[in-house]
């Protein structure tokens, strides 16, 4: 049977257009709730491949969207690279900061796969469970965004402890993102090879950077990611999502190799029909906040987004992922104006 999802990325064009959400399997919904508070800590539900395939499935489940995407966190590679990982509740993300090169000594030269183990049985029980034409997708972040977490220890807004320590040391922080790649790659290969159908590189911070250092930490690390998956996994699809690139897609694109590119609410859509639909498929990119807000105005968001990438390869998606405060019939509201239902 034909997926939807994996049409598009062929390059397909289809209407309605197919549809899942970044993070849909989360905190909105009380399926969700219910399992992590049985889990315990956050990597312990991520861990757990019982409870984790049944998050991935969960909003397939409820909404029927066209893919699932694997419940994990981007920061399982510095975990399984020997960096302490923690997950406070209310809090974030927690991790060992790295303040110089000195503090790469805590660090594996290669990812350990044993400690993913339980991520790519996740995806063998969850391909068993999915329906004929819902496509499983896999992910990581992209090596910015992970040092960005490995470096400062948290979430920060602008990310100024990675910049900074780019600009201190960038041989150093060359070094940390050659980890980074090898170790990226190694993981999406894995994901691929326990069935993933897709991946996705999720660079949340890649709008901080400056030209020269979008060119040096996100487009060529992603481009080298991007040629190692295809040398083990010839064809396969793999979705970029460079957020807050802004006038910088097209040259993603171009340089990168990626098979789509998600777009997050910023960009202009007529910049984004003309410079980069008319290369790859596009897949966004409805503010999340808008889908918070409902009513008559989530409507009109919609058609805006549908009206904008009509007639060519497009995926309806969110810019971001979903807000935990969504109401569930927000998304539904939005599956009927998508589907036309």
């Amino acid at each position: 049977m034909n997926k939807p999802i994996i049409d598009v990325l062929k390059g397909g064009s289809l209407k309605p257009p197919p549809v899942w959400l970044m993070r849909q399997a989360g905190r909105y919904l009380p399926e969700y709730r219910a399992l992590r508070e049985k889990a315990g800590g956050f990597l312990d539900l991520v861990f757990n491949p019982e409870f984790a395939a049944e998050v991935t499935l969960q909003p397939v489940r409820r909404f029927g969207f066209d893919a699932a995407i694997l419940f994990s966190d981007i920061l399982v590679v510095p975990h399984a690279l020997g960096q302490r990982v923690t997950f406070a509740a209310g809090e974030g993300p927690l991790l060992d900061p790295i303040k110089d090169r000195t503090d790469f000594e805590r660090l594996t030269s290669e990812i350990d796969h044993d400690v993913l183990a339980p991520v790519y049985e996740t995806i063998r029980r969850v391909n068993v469970e999915l329906p004929p034409a819902v496509a499983l997708l896999g992910f990581c972040g992209a090596p910015w965004t992970v040092a960005t977490y490995m470096i400062a220890g948290h979430g920060t807004p602008d990310q100024a402890p990675a910049r900074l320590f780019a600009y201190r040391d960038a041989a150093a922080f060359d070094v940390l993102m050659d980890v980074l790649v090898e170790a990226s790659a190694s993981y999406l290969v894995r994901q691929l090879q326990a069935g993933a159908e897709a991946v996705q590189i999720f660079d949340t911070w890649a709008g901080v950077l400056s030209p020269e250092q979008f060119a040096r930490w996100c487009i060529a690390p992603t481009r080298r990611i991007v040629t190692m998956v295809r040398l083990q996994v010839p064809g396969a699809r793999i979705i970029g999502f460079p957020r807050g690139a802004g006038s910088q897609l097209p040259r993603y694109v171009a340089e990168t190799g990626v098979d789509a590119v998600g777009l997050d609410w910023m960009i202009d859509r007529d910049f984004a029909r003309e410079r980069v639909q008319g290369i790859v498929p596009v897949q966004g990119n409805l503010d999340p906040l808008v889908l918070l807000a409902g009513s008559v105005v989530l409507d009109r968001a919609i058609d805006a987004v549908m009206d904008a990438f009509a007639g060519r390869p497009f995926i309806f998606n969110l810019g971001h992922g979903i807000l935990p405060e969504t109401p569930i019939a927000h998304v539904e509201q939005m599956l009927k104006r998508v589907r036309g239902t």
